[in-house]
């Protein structure tokens, strides 16, 4: 019934007629098949564009391809087994499926509507969140400025402070900021819980383990180095409102240089008060 009708109304729309009957018995113009041809090609074109999910099956597609004139054969072959099965009539000249047509018409109207309406909603909805998204990236501005700046005061109230080898500390006279590279041993960092552990080393070998935490010219970030058994590996760019990022969501061990598992709210601490003084 689907496909017969899909071919009556690819029939009707190049070659009007009173009845079906009437138009299925009346050999298309060559005009006729010539609108019907482009109509066809017109399709192939979309089809080629429509993703593979949603294209008719092949079976429909090659049936759109058709002719008019073998349409209409397919179409008296198809009637004819509706009628068997008592879907349509010859008697009435098939006026069954032609009201089933206008109808289907009618509800895909009913559904252009609808849908219509469900997209006004849909923009309405897509504007509120985008309106949304931009507060909150107004407001993520403004943390990360308010952020920024308490850092600045921080390291200002700091700026007597220098860090020596493995942690131990040396106040300096001079007013001017000189912070140098903090450096521990893993041993030590360990002793502090900072490291956790380091794969592939027992603990005994943690004192062969060298960190350098060095402040970065951008308040917050810090570059850390460090020397496994001797062997330097790849410096790794730490930000500080990262690990508040993650002390915020719940995060409490971190990997650095793929080896060490490090305690994220005591190197906060550490940070902080190594080169905050809090």
């Amino acid at each position: 019934m689907i496909k017969t009708k899909r071919l009556i109304v690819d029939m009707i729309r190049t070659q009007p007629g009173d009845t079906l009957l009437e138009i299925l018995e009346t050999p298309a113009t060559a005009q006729q098949e010539s609108e019907h041809l482009k109509l066809v090609e017109k399709r192939a074109i979309l089809d080629s564009k429509t993703p593979e999910k949603m294209k008719h099956s092949k079976s429909v597609f090659e049936d759109g391809q058709l002719p008019i004139e073998q349409k209409k054969r397919k179409i008296q072959r198809n009637l004819r087994t509706l009628e068997q099965a008592g879907l349509v009539s010859s008697a009435t000249k098939y006026q069954e499926i032609i009201n089933e047509i206008a109808k289907d018409i009618r509800n895909q109207r009913r559904y252009r509507h609808h849908r219509k309406a469900e997209l006004v909603k849909l923009q309405q909805t897509l504007n509120a969140l985008n309106s949304k998204t931009a507060f909150y990236e107004e407001q993520i501005n403004y943390y990360n400025t308010y952020i920024k700046t308490c850092l600045d005061n921080l390291t200002r109230k700091n700026s007597r402070r220098s860090i020596k080898l493995d942690g131990k500390e040396e106040v300096k006279g001079s007013k001017k900021l000189k912070q140098t590279s903090l450096k521990y041993t893993a041993a030590r960092l360990h002793e502090k819980g900072v490291i956790l552990e380091i794969e592939d080393l027992q603990t005994n070998q943690f004192k062969n383990v060298m960190f350098d935490i060095t402040p970065g010219e951008e308040v917050g970030d810090f570059e850390i180095k460090a020397k496994f058994l001797g062997v330097e590996m790849e410096k790794v760019q730490l930000h500080f409102q990262d690990l508040l990022q993650m002390q915020y969501e719940g995060v409490a061990v971190m990997k650095m240089f793929d080896k060490a598992k490090v305690n994220v709210n005591l190197l906060i601490f550490l940070l902080n008060k190594k080169f905050y003084g809090k």
